[in-house]
């Protein structure tokens, strides 16, 4: 079948998308991703080997709580805590092979062993449904992308949160999703439970009171059908983002900052608090913005490199393949430590960002900043 036929598009709609796509080679097999969304397809969607990968969905916010699940759901909504991992694709595609793919449809050579290493069922599952598509959440201290650590954690995890239609990137319903799951012993994303939109508002603000306390991120609500989403995150998430940014000042762009700000804002004034409690969530929130910054100035002005540090485990050549996948994405790596335990390679390394630096250096050595 041809490509714009699988992506539901005309030819000549599909024609004036396929120079959005961008060139990339996994092993011996090249394929084409989208790494934004454009027109009718979501980001991350792939063409390999004659198949398509649809893209995933972005997933809406609300920043009111008790006007926004009402005017959005008209019906039962089921919520899913929202994980603070990568999200990745698995497929079996080009003659059965399966891989993993992530948020922006690029193969992930960590992520496609792991994933493999991690489900015992992959293989029985894509056997018994090589149309479909596996989503989830991997999440946890020892991986590539993400530096959020989980007390259950002390590697790797993954938690599927939907299943889709390979190529149309159509959701089966949740129940239908979890049946799939129990039957191939796939973990899912923590469930908690299913509401009227009016329950829903009574009881969400507890739940994420709760899910904040423990610094976890928030929750997705989806309708049963699993066709519209709505996510809504807690302040210890938007804290710790802002302090993440402001670990690297210049790498992160305003747009980020000021969404996370205007998340706080609208949570104080939902949860109405009192003048001390408001206090406080700006005392935090200062905290969050300008301690990591002052780390960072501090740590250059000492002479080290910044940027973003993370560990990974696994089998030597399959370390080899992340970091060359790494560095051919431009990133700059500083290897701190490897080493060998349990027979695997555990590798610390530094996503050097040279924007962070090199301001730094120069605002230091007393460049002038015109505003």
């Amino acid at each position: 079948m041809e490509y714009h036929r699988q992506l539901g598009v005309s030819r000549p709609q599909f024609e004036s998308l396929l120079d959005g796509f961008e060139h990339r080679e996994f092993r011996d097999l090249e394929y084409r991703h989208l790494p934004d969304y454009r027109s009718s397809l979501d980001r991350g969607t792939v063409l390999i080997e004659g198949d398509v990968v649809a893209g995933f969905p972005k997933i809406p916010r609300t920043l009111i709580l008790a006007e926004g699940v009402p005017r959005y759901f008209d019906g039962e909504l089921a919520v899913e805590e929202k994980l603070n991992g990568y999200n990745v694709r698995v497929a079996s595609v080009a003659d059965d092979r399966i891989l993993a793919f992530t948020r922006s449809g690029i193969v992930c050579p960590f992520t496609t062993h792991k994933v493999k290493a991690m489900l015992d069922g992959l293989d029985a599952f894509f056997d018994d449904h090589p149309e479909l598509q596996l989503c989830g959440e991997i999440y946890g201290p020892e991986n590539p992308y993400t530096d959020h650590e989980y007390p259950d954690v002390d590697s790797l995890a993954f938690a599927a949160f939907d299943v889709r239609d390979r190529a149309s990137g159509d959701p089966l319903p949740i129940a239908k999703r979890k049946d799939l799951c129990r039957q191939y012993d796939f973990p899912e994303v923590p469930f908690h439970g299913v509401f009227t939109p009016e329950e829903a508002v009574d009881a969400l603000p507890d739940l994420l009171d709760e899910l904040d306390a423990e610094g976890r991120e928030g929750i997705v609500m989806k309708a049963l059908d699993d066709t519209q989403y709505l996510k809504y995150t807690t302040s210890a998430a938007n804290q710790d983002d802002l302090a993440h940014a402001f670990d690297l000042p210049f790498d992160y762009g305003q747009a980020f900052l000021f969404r996370r700000i205007i998340r706080e804002g609208f949570q104080a004034i939902e949860w109405e608090e009192d003048e001390a409690t408001r206090r406080e969530r700006a005392h935090d929130l200062g905290e969050s913005i300008l301690l990591p910054m002052l780390d960072t100035i501090e740590d250059v002005q000492g002479g080290e490199t910044v940027g973003e540090e993370h560990t990974v485990r696994a089998p030597s050549d399959v370390i080899d393949d992340l970091l060359a996948h790494l560095e051919g994405m431009g990133l700059h790596l500083r290897i701190d430590e490897d080493r060998e335990a349990d027979g695997e390679r555990v590798v610390t390394f530094v996503k050097e960002t040279r924007a962070t630096n090199d301001k730094i250096d120069a605002y230091l050595d007393g460049q002038i900043v015109r505003e």
